[in-house]
């Protein structure tokens, strides 16, 4: 059977595994550590998906289980192939106000989330006909 990691906020259930507070051996120290280095790349994880899709950042109580889960690996491909995708322009950033382009290709900042404003949803509209 499978666990989540939790804190105090959870109820007593066998499937929420809490902190041990004050570890007393080195055994349980080193879980500890493990566990906390986990859920510090879980919250990372989502909250690159929370900036990048405001779907992931709404309620999901009424959506059916099934959907959701559907949803967060849709999320979860998408942002990597988009990582993907702008591999090469992201590992070879420069300050692109300051230098004007980088490697002679002018580029747009990339945009996240859903655009405010009838200007800009306009523009996101038409640039992807």
């Amino acid at each position: 059977m499978g666990y989540y990691l939790a804190d105090g906020i959870y109820p007593q259930w066998p499937v929420f595994l809490k902190m041990i507070r004050c570890p007393t051996d080195p055994k349980r120290a080193y879980f500890v550590q493990r566990q906390k280095a986990a859920r510090k790349d879980m919250e990372r994880a989502f909250g690159v998906l929370q900036a990048r899709w405001a779907v992931v950042k709404g309620p999901t109580r009424l959506f059916y289980p099934e959907c959701i889960a559907d949803l967060m690996y849709a999320c979860i491909i998408m942002h990597n192939m988009i990582v993907e995708n702008e591999g090469a322009w992201v590992a070879n950033w420069a300050d692109e106000d300051a230098a004007g382009s980088t490697h002679g290709v002018a580029r747009d900042p990339v945009q996240h989330g859903v655009p405010h404003g009838e200007a800009q949803r306009l523009r996101a509209f038409v640039s992807t006909r």
